[in-house]
């Protein structure tokens, strides 16, 4: 069952549902998702959070497919997975995964997999935009 439908690195919004769509599929018993959302706040800011700028270098999708088959291989499922680059604001989605296996533990630890794998190895780097002017950015591993 081992697949990657979606892996795509894109200034548009993602939408969950288109997500869920690509990985219907008949053999899978379970699906998970993960949505990682901007938000107000962070441990590293002084104040309030408005926006976080991403950016990705040119070979980020590669590295997202490759992301998304090692966890797909791993646990036997099927993934899709987005991560937007551009200006954010609170509450938009930032990285959509979606995840179907045969059974709830391959879903669930493909998608712990993939999320995880993003924060330490996808080459995107983020600005934060705190609301009274300062930025700071963050890059792999943050």
């Amino acid at each position: 069952m081992a697949d990657v439908r979606i892996a795509r690195i894109s200034a548009d919004p993602i939408l969950l549902a288109d997500h869920l769509s690509a990985i219907d599929d008949r053999r899978a018993g379970a699906e998970t998702t993960f949505v990682g959302r901007v938000r107000d706040h962070d441990p590293d800011a002084a104040g309030p959070v408005e926006a976080l700028e991403y950016t990705a270098h040119p070979d980020a999708e590669k590295a997202l497919h490759t992301i998304a088959a090692r966890a797909a291989g791993a646990h036997d499922a099927i993934i899709a997975v987005s991560h937007r680059v551009g200006r954010l604001v609170v509450g938009d989605a930032a990285v959509v995964i979606a995840v179907a296996a045969a059974h709830r533990a391959e879903a669930f630890a493909a998608c712990r997999d993939v999320i995880e794998d993003i924060k330490r190895e996808l080459p995107v780097w983020k600005r934060q935009l705190e609301e009274d002017g300062t930025a700071g950015w963050k890059g792999l591993g943050g």
